[in-house]
């Protein structure tokens, strides 16, 4: 089980202190919430921003692009050093055509679903995938309430990635905290992505070694 800190909570006006704090606390990946205004209705970073984060951690890159046309983009995404590219199945026409072209690039490639969008829609797709990212909340902004929906869509995804893909991660974001991290985890979630629950705590180091406590007993489960 993965722990991925989701920058876009931390704050970035002691963005150096923030990634330390997460990175001496063992956090897996880091998590860089990419928006454009046009899929999701927020703007947050792009390439030249990764860039710059780039350098002040070795943490593996987990870029989740929430914006249209995703192919456009994915080559500058991984020049700037993302080493995971997600994008939405519903941005872009091409998925299949797109994961394959992430994994050229050298990444690894994630596909991600809509609260909205039914697991069935990986059928064609999951052998492609080295990541599938499950939203448990609508896309566009951190502090979200968990939509319960996520765990039924996480057992359904644990059950097709285990039967064709048994190497594809299951990720899942949005309103992941204390009182269901465990939750998820049992529903077959191996990267855990959180961004107020940790950069909100007052010791995010401290909240995060706590968070993957509270998930070991169902990761061994």
């Amino acid at each position: 089980m993965k722990i991925a800190p989701s920058l876009l909570s931390a704050d970035f006006s002691r963005i150096a202190e923030q990634i330390d704090l997460v990175d001496e606390a063992g956090a897996d990946y880091l998590h860089l919430d990419v928006m454009d205004g046009r899929f999701v209705p927020n703007i947050t970073w792009g390439p030249k921003i990764v860039h710059d984060l780039r350098k002040l951690s070795p943490r593996t890159f987990d870029a989740h692009l929430m914006i249209v046309e995703p192919e456009r983009y994915v080559d500058d995404f991984r020049q700037a050093g993302a080493d995971i590219i997600t994008f939405h199945i519903e941005a872009t026409f091409h998925a299949q055509r797109l994961l394959t072209h992430i994994r050229s690039l050298g990444a690894r490639a994630g596909i991600a679903l809509n609260p909205g969008t039914p697991v069935a829609m990986l059928e064609d797709l999951i052998e492609d995938a080295d990541m599938v990212l499950i939203m448990s909340v609508n896309p566009g902004f951190g502090g979200q309430r968990f939509l319960p929906i996520a765990l039924r869509k996480l057992e359904q995804t644990r059950a097709l990635i285990d039967a064709r893909n048994p190497e594809c991660a299951l990720e899942v974001d949005g309103g992941v905290g204390r009182e269901n991290i465990a939750a998820v985890v049992a529903a077959g979630a191996n990267v855990i992505v959180m961004g107020s629950s940790i950069f909100g705590a007052p010791d995010p180091g401290a909240e995060l070694r706590y968070l993957r406590a509270l998930a070991a007993p169902a990761a061994v489960s």
